[in-house]
């Protein structure tokens, strides 16, 4: 499901973004991959044999885990603020 359909994709960037233009740092991709992969997690309790739509999960997570590391790397801070506002448990 491409992110632009996400019902609340603007909601996620406004609560994620650090200045009033920003779309891209990050914390909204980060954010916007956890909304993703949320979403696909619950289309495939239901459709169990849709392994492209479980391949895409896989690529999703993959790329939430290195963007993390990126933000690990660069500012602890930051990363501390987003895994604690998302929930995640790295």
């Amino acid at each position: 499901m491409p992110s632009a359909t996400l019902p609340n994709k603007s909601e996620v960037i406004t609560a994620y973004r650090r200045d009033e233009k920003d779309t891209g740092s990050p914390e909204v991709q980060i954010a916007l991959l956890t909304e993703r992969i949320k979403h696909l997690t619950e289309h495939l309790r239901t459709a169990r044999h849709d392994n492209a739509s479980r391949r895409g999960l896989l690529s999703m997570v993959g790329q939430r885990r290195r963007l993390l590391a990126y933000l690990h790397r660069r500012s602890p801070e930051r990363y501390q603020d987003v895994i604690g506002r998302l929930g995640l448990r790295r």
